[in-house]
């Protein structure tokens, strides 16, 4: 076995830089301990969202995403539902409305709603709502499925990666020599020398009622929590069906390290954020809890690109919550920096050799 490339991690990153490299003719093999989407991938909740994301680096990646997803959307549950964004306070009103103003001159289809029309779109939604925002080009997918069509045909390993020197990768199989090594290890990425750190997120799960919910509803605080740099819990009220009907409630944000008991502090949080923008929820059975780790940078954003230190290693991770939505693009510009094509996106913010990116 001797691959143009070898791509460390079977989740949905791993997988877009693998497809984005095999539609360039590149022989690519995928090396992953546990298999597709077994880690971060699976403990998410499918969002592609451009609705919380300042204008900016990050935000760019996300509109192209969205543009390439529907591209690859076959047996994924893709629903473009749109998303929700509303304001729970009268303090928290006029940030809403200036941060989608924002978003709307860097090319966000934002629009701004009242409470009636708000209503009219999520009949079940608490009528004390202050401001709503409808981000049409919010969508959801299946994680699992999503990441899984985007290996289709390619060869995946069930390898744990100990060393690379960026032409070769000694694992628990033996050594594997290639062209270049992909450093898609999400969580575990700081293995391979980037300071990524796990930020656990944990999801709950109702009981179906199909058709209650219709759109990705969130509370505005979402947004800071987002961009928060703050180690401690933080909790903020999201909202969503799946094409099953169960309810996916989060979300929540906590730097501890790779411990993932789940506390029922944060359960209880998470509950009471989602009953005060759906009050119905209260009567709705929780069938079940899942969490997770996000691989977290401490800039907030993705880390793409060639290591100046290690030639032949390249680095697609970093992207915190957000890799489901940011994954085509992900991948096709790591394709394109490693095949030396034009970038679709600049490829600058998101360079290894950024301060707060190198251990």
């Amino acid at each position: 076995m001797r691959p143009d490339v070898v791509v460390v991690g079977a989740g949905i990153i791993g997988a877009a830089c693998a497809q984005a490299l095999t539609a360039r003719g590149l022989d690519v093999v995928v090396l992953d301990r546990r298999g597709p989407a077994s880690g971060t991938s699976a403990a998410g909740e499918g969002n592609v969202l451009v609705s919380d994301k300042e204008p900016g680096p990050e935000l760019e990646l996300a509109k192209a995403s969205r543009d390439l997803w529907p591209e690859v959307a076959g047996d994924i549950e893709w629903e473009e539902k749109g998303g929700l964004v509303v304001a729970t306070t009268a303090e928290a009103a006029d940030p809403l409305r200036a941060f989608a103003a924002k978003q709307r001159s860097a090319g966000v289809d934002a629009c701004e709603l009242t409470a009636a029309e708000a209503l009219a779109h999520e009949p079940h939604l608490n009528p004390e709502i202050t401001a709503a925002v409808h981000y049409l080009q919010d969508a959801q997918l299946n994680p699992v499925k999503a990441t899984k069509a985007l290996l289709r045909g390619i060869e995946v390993v069930s390898a744990e990666v100990s060393t690379t020197d960026g032409r070769s990768v000694t694992t628990t199989g033996g050594v594997i020599s290639c062209g270049a090594v992909v450093n898609a290890a999400g969580p575990w990425a700081r293995h391979f020398g980037v300071n990524v750190l796990p930020r656990r997120g944990v999801v709950l799960v109702t009981t179906p009622i199909p058709g209650t919910i219709r759109h990705k509803v969130y509370d505005a605080d979402y947004v800071g929590a987002v961009a928060s740099d703050d180690a401690d819990l933080q909790t903020s009220g999201v909202v969503e069906s799946t094409q099953a009907g169960t309810v996916l409630i989060g979300s929540s944000r906590q730097r501890k390290g790779f411990d993932d008991t789940i506390e029922s502090e944060v359960l209880k949080a998470l509950a009471r954020k989602a009953i005060a923008l759906f009050p119905m929820l209260a009567q709705v059975p929780v069938m079940r809890a899942y969490g997770g780790f996000r691989p977290y940078a401490p800039d907030h954003l993705p880390i793409i690109g060639e290591d100046p230190r290690t030639p032949g290693l390249w680095h697609a991770t970093g992207h915190e919550g957000a890799g489901v939505g940011l994954a085509p693009a992900t991948g096709r510009l790591l394709a394109e920096l490693l095949t030396g094509a034009t970038p679709h996106v600049d490829p600058r913010p998101f360079r290894v050799d950024r301060p707060e990116v190198m251990v």
